[in-house]
């Protein structure tokens, strides 16, 4: 792929993949395909500091989570990371939530940093902070607006947080500030490596980890998350069609 509007054809693909399969990771896939569409808005819009670069970064960013689930799909294995995501969407016991957080775990604790570095080698990877910046901030504006509105499809999820509170879990206090910090560190990392897959496979493991933590969140989490699981709705594809709703609304 090397345009945008390829990369929204295969998201189409995808979230019709799911749908037919009844596959949680439709769940992800719906989202991740209205920040795309949010984003090539801002490209024609001429938003973003350098907006062919953008299309450039957008579609390596893209490309990462179709490759993995491509890879997945035939049998293969794709990064720890997204087959953590990948295999979890195989559960009922999972929250939407959890489903969502895992791919965005995926791809932006792991593959927003690889692309950012791939997209700017030969030039200073300084020069597109801002622009990496700014789809982050369109990713925590969506995630933020599901998050408000996730009583939708889960109608006593709220009764989780107030039931947590204090405690250190990741599932309640997942932050997308924090994730793209941590992936604009880890970018400056990948882009002055000299062995790319050895740094690659180590900060693969580490977001392993906390895919671990949101698919395990503890013995008094994970009974409340049982609890109210029983109240979301059990069909994925009117899930997926209520998430695009909310997507729609959000940007």
């Amino acid at each position: 792929m090397k345009t945008i509007d390829e990369v929204l054809i295969r998201m189409d693909e995808i979230v019709t993949e799911c749908k037919a399969t009844n596959s949680r990771i439709g769940y992800f896939a719906i989202l991740y395909r209205q920040v795309t569409r949010r984003i090539k808005q801002g490209i024609l819009a001429l938003e973003f500091e350098d907006n062919p670069r953008m299309e450039r970064l957008d579609v390596l960013f893209a490309g990462r989570f179709i490759e993995a689930y491509e890879t997945w799909k035939t049998g293969s294995k794709p990064t720890q990371s997204w087959l953590d995501a990948f295999e979890a969407s195989k559960s009922i016991k999972h929250l939407v939530l959890q489903h969502l957080f895992l791919g965005i775990n995926a791809h932006i604790n792991l593959d927003l940093g690889i692309s950012a570095a791939e997209t700017m080698e030969g030039e200073p990877i300084k020069g597109i902070q801002n622009d990496f910046n700014k789809i982050n901030a369109v990713l925590a504006e969506l995630v933020d607006g599901v998050k408000s509105n996730i009583s939708t499809v889960s109608p006593v999820f709220g009764l989780l947080i107030p039931l947590a509170k204090g405690r250190d879990e990741m599932l309640l206090n997942f932050s997308i500030q924090l994730a793209r910090d941590g992936a604009w560190k880890y970018a400056g990392e990948y882009y002055a490596a000299s062995d790319k897959p050895l740094i690659l496979a180590d900060r693969d493991q580490n977001i392993s980890k906390l895919a671990k933590k949101l698919i395990n969140p503890g013995k008094f989490l994970s009974f409340l998350v049982k609890i109210v699981g029983f109240a979301e709705w059990k069909s994925v594809a009117k899930t997926m069609d209520q998430l695009d709703v909310v997507a729609k609304k959000v940007i």
